[in-house]
């Protein structure tokens, strides 16, 4: 992006922006499906935010950064943790959403079904 400056608009989106894996632009490069954001009546930036899927790899590359380490050297503990925090997130609404986070994981889909089951059965409770 040709960013427009320091102004104080992107500075103040950018980490949003930048944890939801989307993409700034110049307003002149907006297209239909972009986010224009203006500052006292003038158009700053645009934002593109990401397709589903993508937005899923973006979370799981942010988990793996939070923990330290690849999801599948996790304990089981954290990881029940994490696939928690997924679901939250919608994760498990993505086409493909549980055998994404299971290679993730390095577990089978049948472990992150077990995962989200306990979840529930515990809420339930």
């Amino acid at each position: 992006m040709t960013e427009p400056g320091d102004h104080p608009l992107v500075t103040a989106v950018k980490p949003l922006v930048d944890a939801m894996g989307a993409t700034l632009l110049a307003p002149e490069q907006a297209e239909a499906d972009d986010v224009v954001l203006a500052w006292e009546g003038q158009d700053v930036l645009a934002v593109r935010l990401p397709q589903l899927a993508d937005s899923l790899d973006h979370i799981l590359a942010a988990l793996e950064r939070r923990h330290g380490r690849p999801l599948s050297e996790l304990d089981r503990k954290t990881k029940q943790a994490v696939v928690r925090t997924l679901e939250a997130r919608g994760a498990f609404s993505v086409r493909h959403g549980v055998e994404t986070v299971a290679g993730a994981l390095g577990v089978s889909r049948f472990t992150v079904y077990n995962y989200l089951n306990r979840e529930n059965a515990a809420k339930g409770e």
